[in-house]
Order: structure tokens, then sequence, then C-alpha cells
């Protein structure tokens, strides 16, 4: 091994040793790659499977999150399995778990195997997000640790603008198909691009699996577990003799100060209740619930379907993503190269100021076209068949039939670029369709069916509606809540909308986007790291979870404004938390930071 040839030889070539590091960041990177595709690769691929699939807003919104739930079931369990099986085989299951997802995702037909798939996926996401920054945490110097969890940050940026850029080629693919072919072919084509697209990501799972065969152990988890001398070898790796030696020491008199009184050298039972771990575990489990509830999954997610709303035809939608992608991946490379100079807490203070003045922004920009939007929900109310369905095909007649039904034929809408969207219910019982736009040819018709609004058995309807009445929706009437009809927003307004959310995306890879990391594998003692982290990550992806769940739903009843208005006031939260609580941990090792929590009040 070469960790024992360094053991013995003090003078190893450093050389080898900066090879080794630049490895064990090539395959920690490739985790961070790989949980930026999950996140990312629905962005490209959701408005082909939107078009193809014939599922609901609903579905639709379940399949997004269908990651993230995933990650919420991974995560509860990632620390103790990452405590029971050790870091470096965690990484390689959650690989070889996300290598499996491919083929299910591509291949499905269906809402059910197509919702496993990306429960599958969400699973393998949720693993690397605890054990990567766990074992970079682990294994890097406190000099390299910012540099090096950035670098995670840094290619799951890179993982999405993979994802983005894919996308942008299946979409001058669906533009030339459309004006080559007829409206069949271009459905074919469009259900043959998301499974393509989910396709282009099975290779690098592959890779990330065999990195993670070849790297070393971590040194923190060997030394808990009684393998003094793997550690060190473990150490020798990646650094000098005199370092590895200092740390190994620090490791020792951190776990013989945990079980021993200062005064009387006692041996004690540490409890998990003092303030060295409540206080980093609450803190860290606020920065992450404040993270992901900014709203950048979602937005991520949703991108492109923001972009076609806000006025941009489907081609530079995601040409749009592709730019907000890039601009993650460049303010990312700033982040790191600022964290370590500026530090933790100055990143997080500007990156949230940024992101709430961006949200706003936004929002009104949304809200100076929403507020046109007619509601001809009693017209579409006739339109319901006797068997208490209706399909509605929303082109330009439709949409010229159902203005002047209004009246509302000189409102300022015009029907070759209207938008629909239809709020509906059987009994208790609430769902929301996509909007669909008039001038998009391809768009397949609105269905509603009792199928996809009430839930088939007692514990969905549990979780959609506790308090309804299941048996007396399964024979509810139809009733149309809303059914507003807005003017699609010119491109310069869906450029506006693009700027903002570009902005947002800067701010956010500034700050929190290099930041949370660090937060998250810092803050948290030795003793509670592992279990801490997996605890803070669930609360994250839950929040995640539920925010994805509702959002197209949410923005079909309230509208896009609303969603960003509410992302901006949770990120106000954030701005006090890094403001007011948050302590600096820049150029301090771990166990430092864990006596400072020891000593002081975070402030």
């Amino acid at each position: 091994m070469n960790a024992s040839g360094s053991m013995n030889n003090p003078s190893a070539d450093s050389s080898e040793k900066r090879a080794y590091n630049l490895f064990l960041l090539l395959v920690a990177g490739l985790g961070g790659l790989l949980y930026g595709i999950d996140v990312g690769i629905i962005g490209g691929a959701l408005p082909y499977l939107e078009a193809t699939s014939h599922l609901t807003a609903g579905q639709l919104s379940i399949i997004v999150a269908a990651v993230l739930l995933g990650s919420v079931i991974s995560t509860l369990f990632a620390g103790v399995l990452a405590d029971w099986m050790g870091r470096k085989r965690l990484m390689i299951f959650s690989g070889i778990t996300f290598v499996a997802s491919i083929p299910v995702i591509a291949l499905s037909h269906g809402y059910e195997p197509l919702f496993m798939g990306r429960l599958l996926q969400g699973i393998s996401g949720g693993l690397i997000g605890v054990v990567v920054p766990l074992y970079l945490a682990e294994c890097l110097t406190a000099s390299n640790r910012g540099k090096g969890t950035g670098a995670f940050q840094w290619l799951l940026t890179l993982g999405i603008v993979a994802a983005a850029v894919v996308g942008i080629y299946y979409s001058y693919r669906v533009e030339a198909v459309t004006k080559a072919a007829d409206a069949a072919a271009l459905f074919a084509f469009k259900d043959q691009a998301w499974r393509r697209i989910f396709w282009v990501s099975l290779p690098p799972g592959a890779l990330f699996v065999l990195g993670s065969l070849l790297v070393s152990e971590s040194p923190r988890w060997l030394f808990r577990t009684g393998k003094k001398e793997r550690a060190y070898a473990a150490l020798l790796r990646s650094r000098s003799v005199a370092q590895a030696d200092a740390e190994l020491h620090e490791m020792e008199e951190t776990a013989a100060g945990a079980m021993t009184q200062p005064v009387s050298g006692h041996k004690i039972q540490d409890s998990l209740l003092r303030r060295k771990y409540v206080i980093p575990f609450l803190l860290a489990c606020v920065i992450l619930f404040c993270n992901t509830a900014t709203g950048i999954n979602s937005i991520i997610g949703y991108n492109a379907g923001i972009l076609l709303q806000s006025g941009l035809s489907d081609l530079y939608s995601h040409w749009g993503y592709v730019v907000f992608t890039l601009v993650n991946f460049l303010m990312t490379v700033v982040g790191m190269v600022l964290v370590d100079r500026k530090g933790r807490k100055f990143l997080l203070i500007l990156g949230t100021s940024g992101i709430i003045v961006s949200l706003i922004g936004v929002g009104v920009l949304f809200l100076s076209t929403e507020k046109l939007s007619l509601d001809s929900r009693d017209v579409v109310q006739t339109m319901v068949g006797l068997n208490q369905e209706l399909s509605l095909r929303f082109d330009q007649a439709e949409a010229s039939r159902l203005l002047a039904a209004k009246g509302a034929t000189g409102s300022g809408i015009s029907s070759n670029r209207a938008s629909l969207a239809i709020i509906y219910s059987y009994g208790d019982f609430t769902a929301a369709t996509s909007f669909v736009r008039s001038d998009d040819p391809a768009a397949a018709p609105i269905q509603i069916t009792r199928e996809s609004c009430v839930p088939a058995n007692k514990i969905e309807a549990f979780f959609k509606n506790p308090f309804a009445n299941l048996a007396a929706a399964q024979s509810a009437p139809l009733k149309i809540d809303k059914a507003l009809i807005g003017q699609v927003p010119t491109a310069s307004h869906g450029w506006q909308v693009a700027l903002g959310l570009y902005a947002f995306m800067a701010f956010y890879a500034l700050g929190p986007g290099v930041c949370v990391w660090l937060a998250l594998s810092e803050l948290m003692p030795t003793r509670i790291r592992s279990n801490g982290m997996s605890v803070a990550l669930v609360i994250n992806q839950l929040v995640s979870t539920t925010l994805a769940g509702i959002f197209l739903p949410f923005v079909s009843k309230y509208g896009y404004s609303s969603m960003f208005f509410l992302f901006s006031g949770f990120t106000v939260a954030y701005f006090m938390v890094a403001v007011f609580f948050l302590p600096e941990t820049k150029g301090k090792t771990l166990e430092e930071i864990e006596a400072y929590f020891e000593t002081r009040k975070a402030n």
C-alpha cells in the first residue's frame, strides 16, 4: 500500500501526494456531478415528458419531487450507514444505485415505473449528499477544506450544466422535427428525447463507482473504529509525516477529552445535550432548512417551464436554462476562490441579500402580467361531459372562443399567444393542470379525469387531504374552480425574467451554494457529524420535496409571482440567521470548531 510506504519513508514523493489529493477531489467531485445531474436532469427532460406522458400537473410535480423524496428516505439513514459501512463503501453503494436508476427511468411507460426510477435516483443523491461532504471534511486539511468542499459544489453545478446542454441539444432537434414532420412524428420524437436525456447521465455514475474503489477510507472513521494504524496510513497518502503526526495527535486528544473530566480525570458519559453538540446541530438544521427554502431546487427543476411561461419560445427557454446553469457554474468558481479568503459568514450574508432582491424582482415581473388574467370557469364547466371528465385542446381557435364567451375579445389577451390553466375538484380533492399555450402546435390536450385528482386508496387520500371524504369524492361531479386565461408575455418580458433568475443564481452560487456544504460538515462535532448531517439533510430534503411537489399546482392556482414572493420571505429568515447566529469557521480545524461551541455561544 502507498500509505505503508509513506510511513516507512518520511521523505515520500510530494508530487505523488499532490496527485492523490487531486484524484481524491476528482472522485468526490464526480459525486457532486451526480448530485447535480440528479437535480438538473429533469429541467431539460420535463417539457418533453409533460408533452408526451399525459400526466397531470400533480403527477408531474411528484415526478420532479420523487428525487427529493428519495433523498429524504436515504438521508435519514445515511449517517448510520456511513458509520457502519464506512465512507468509502457507502460512496460505492450510492454510485451503483445511481447507475441502476437510469434504465428504470429511461425504459419506463406510465406513472408508477417513472416514479420508482426517480425515487431510486433520489436515494442515490441523498446518500451522496451526506457521504461525499462528510468524506471531504474528514480527509482534507483545514487550509484546503473550503476549496475541497467547494469543488464538490463546483462539479455539482457542472452536472446541472451538462444536463442543460443535453436539453438544448434536443431542443434544436425538436425544432427541426417541428418544421419537417407532422404532429404524430413530433410527439414520437419528444417521447424519445426525454428518455435519451436520462441515458446520457449513465457514464458519470460508472466513473464515480470506479473512482470510489481506488481512494482510501476516511482517516477519522478509521480512527473512531479503532484502526489507528490504517488511519495514520490514510493520512500519509495526502499529507506530510509532520502533518499526519499532528492531526493524529489532535484526534487522540479530542477522543481522550470527550471521555475524561478535565479536573478529576474520571471517565464520563459524554452527553449529547452539551452546548458543543446542541447549538451547532440546531444551527446546521436551520441553515439547511433555509437554504432549500430559497427555492433553488424548484427553480432549477422547473426553469425551462418558468422561462417558457414568462414569454420565451421553447428553444430560447432551453437556451435560457443553459445560461442559468453556466452562471451557477462560473459563480461557484468565484465562491470557491473567496470562501477561504473572505470566510463563510461574509459570503452567506452577501449571497442571501442578492437572492432576496432577485426573487422580489422576478415576482413583480410575473405579477405585472398575471393580474390581467381572466377566469373562464363558467364556460369551461359547460364542456364537462356526462362522465364527469373533460378533454380540451387549447389552440388559437379555442382561445378565441373562450375569450369571446367572456366578452373579453379586446381585453389585451391575444388568442394566438394565450395560456390556460384549470383548477378543478372532485368533492374534497383539488388538482390543477399545467399551463398550456395556444401557440404550441404540439401541446397535448388538457385531460381531466377522476383518476387525475381523487386518490386511489385511503393512505394516499390521508396524505393529500386528511380531512377529505374519499367515498364521496369517488362519485362527486367534476367542478371547475378556476380556468385562468392569460396573455403569454413578450420575449422581452421573458428575458427580463431570465436576467432576474440569473441574478438569483449568481448570488446563490456565490454564497449559500458553496457555504452550505461547509456549514453542514464543519459545524457538526466529530461524535455526531454523520448522524447530525443526516438529520439536517432530511430537513433540507423534506422542505425541497414539499416545495417541488406543490410547485405546479401552486402556480396554477396563485401564479408564479406568489411562489417567488414566498421564496423571498424564507430567504429573509436565512439572512437573519447568517447575520446574527453563524460563527466564522474559516481556517479552523474541526476540533477547534468543536471547542468553540463548548466555550461560547454562537454569535
